[in-house]
């Protein structure tokens, strides 16, 4: 066991044992593993070369700094980067050869980019089918494609992709997925049509990649289903055949006698029943605990218990429910306790629930003062690469 205080354990052969299923789901489109936001709080490089290694071809960023980041370790693969702003360093992202997702006004930008560096710059062009996020509208779609050609012609940039994005995929049974996919083939259509030779057609996300095969094409844009976690409310990881990779744990801190009444962090929110013994988490908002998840589970000494109170800054409480435990020889104090993960651990979407959030966003928020251990072959391996 890792001697930390706080440990996020990543699980790297079950992040290859995904990278590989997935393949399988989405052949013959090739996976782009989606890596921003510190690869969901798993940790960008370990992450990246794990999923490389298990035959990723692409890897996805959205800030052209996170792209750069990962050039610099050492990574060779294709990154695609693509949500910029006026400050964005096109130049940096030209000049270590990334990707670049191009939406509309950044396209002149990353021209002049690469005629500084007299290199051309890969594009690859985003529709707005619907989502309604980034993306081009699609009455300036024509101009986009116009514009595009003229400096492909100039030598200073090469088209090699078209994408969008899907804003229900998570809901297999609603119908404006399917306007999007009828937009996303006239989107590529038209960019064909005005002389783009398209290399890599990319639409589906994780719910994508599983319910809508039309929505393959070229490749497929993987984010949550790489770290084993399901998109679908009525579908867990298990039954997608995928494995969690985060276990998230810490031990406990303390632990006491109170009475009858006594009440439980800030706001007194709970108050004892009878006689109890209190346990003490150290993790709270300060670690990416989210603050509203009271009733968040923790498993301690092969039981799951519900927290108490307000989780704060940096801790949470658990009711043990009987009295006698501090200072006995079956004392929690220092056994492990685990707040979600994989195999006997308490699932993610239970955080996810008691934080009226989705497991997205439990995993990503988890802080830097949590240690990140990678754990191979079952074997604990700490690296220093995102820790």
């Amino acid at each position: 066991m890792t001697s930390s205080e706080r440990v996020a354990e990543i699980d790297l052969d079950a992040l290859r044992h995904n990278i590989r299923h997935l393949r399988d789901v989405a052949h013959p489109a090739r996976v782009m593993a989606v890596v921003k936001a510190d690869a969901y709080g798993h940790g960008a490089l370990p992450v990246a070369r794990a999923a490389l290694e298990a035959g990723a071809a692409w890897l996805g960023v959205a800030h052209i700094s996170e792209g750069v980041a990962l050039r610099k370790a050492g990574i060779e693969a294709p990154i695609l980067a693509w949500l910029h702003t006026v400050r964005s360093d096109f130049t940096a992202g030209v000049e270590h050869g990334l990707d670049l997702g191009i939406s509309g006004w950044e396209l002149e930008h990353v021209a002049a980019a690469a005629r500084e560096l007299e290199r051309p710059a890969i594009v690859h062009l985003k529709i707005d089918t619907g989502l309604g996020r980034n993306g081009c509208p699609p009455e300036q779609w024509e101009s986009l494609l116009s514009r595009a050609v003229a400096h492909q012609e100039e030598g200073l940039i090469r088209v090699v992709g078209i994408f969008s994005h899907l804003a229900v995929a998570d809901e297999p049974t609603r119908p404006e997925t399917d306007l999007q996919v009828q937009a996303f083939r006239e989107a590529v259509a038209a960019a064909e049509n005005a002389g783009i030779d398209v290399e890599v057609r990319h639409l589906a996300n994780t719910p994508a990649t599983f319910s809508r095969p039309d929505c393959h094409f070229d490749l497929v844009r993987v984010g949550l289903g790489i770290y084993g976690l399901s998109p679908f409310s009525d579908q867990g990881s298990a039954d997608l055949g995928l494995r969690p990779v985060m276990t998230l744990s810490t031990t406990v801190s303390n632990c006491k006698e109170v009475p009858a009444g006594q009440g439980v962090s800030y706001g007194h929110g709970y108050r004892t029943q009878k006689p109890t013994t209190l346990g003490l988490i150290p993790v709270g908002y300060g670690d990416g605990v989210p603050r509203i998840a009271t009733g968040g589970p923790v498993l301690v000494g092969g039981r799951i218990y519900p927290v108490v109170g307000r989780i704060a800054m940096d801790q949470c409480v658990i009711d043990f429910g009987t009295t006698g435990l501090a200072g006995s020889p079956d004392s929690p104090l220092g056994k492990r306790a685990v707040l979600f993960g994989g195999a006997d651990s308490p699932p993610v979407e239970d955080w996810a629930a008691a934080a009226q959030t989705i497991n997205y966003e439990v995993v990503t928020r988890i802080g830097d003062r949590v240690e990140r251990v990678y754990v191979e072959a079952r074997q604990e391996a700490g690296d220093g690469d995102g820790a």
